[in-house]
């Protein structure tokens, strides 16, 4: 992976992420230099979702209260069923996926995560791959949707489920160490 020392990368989950999808982006972008934030709506620990069960727990670094966009070189979303479905109706979390996108930071999101790409409105002609069961979510948000492992869209980063989990944070690495994707509309 590219060395990013000095970025700061905020992973917003809560309770019901697919473990895998907020472990292995926050260890390997911290091995590659990154200061990562887990971000969640309350302060403590969120717990995961391990394949068929409740995974472990992770400490919360920052609850979103206590945090702006403008803290972060980028965003993570960790996919999971549970974990996009509750924070695509909070209004303040996808103001949150909002500024990035606007800001033209560089967004990751995996599986289900679209989910809140949708629901931020950012993923309308934009190049996306998610997981299988929300191809059509995609489609019907006018996302061009891929079956890819990882693509890349101006600064948005998605991934289907864990078996990608590498190439995602590879990627997403490469397009933190770019920095803004100036050409991106908004």
């Amino acid at each position: 992976m590219q060395d990013i020392s000095g970025k700061r990368v905020a992973i917003l989950a809560t309770n019901g992420f697919e473990q895998s999808e907020l472990e292995v982006p926050r260890d390997k972008l911290r091995q590659a230099g990154a200061e990562v934030h887990v971000v969640s709506l309350k302060a403590g620990e969120i717990k995961g979702w391990d394949k068929s069960d409740w995974g472990r727990p992770v400490p919360v670094d920052k609850t979103r209260e206590e945090v702006r966009p403008q803290d972060y070189d980028a965003l993570v979303l960790p996919g999971g069923q549970i974990n996009p479905d509750l924070l695509r109706v909070e209004t303040k979390a996808l103001a949150f996926i909002r500024s990035f996108w606007t800001d033209k930071k560089v967004i990751g999101a995996i599986c289900h995560a679209p989910w809140l790409l949708i629901e931020a409105g950012v993923i309308r002609d934009r190049r996306v791959t998610s997981y299988k069961s929300i191809k059509t979510d995609v489609i019907n948000a006018g996302g061009k949707w891929e079956d890819s492992e990882v693509v890349t869209d101006q600064g948005l980063v998605t991934s289907r489920n864990p078996g990608d989990l590498d190439a995602f944070c590879g990627k997403l690495a490469e397009e933190i160490r770019e920095g803004r994707h100036e050409r991106r509309a908004a």
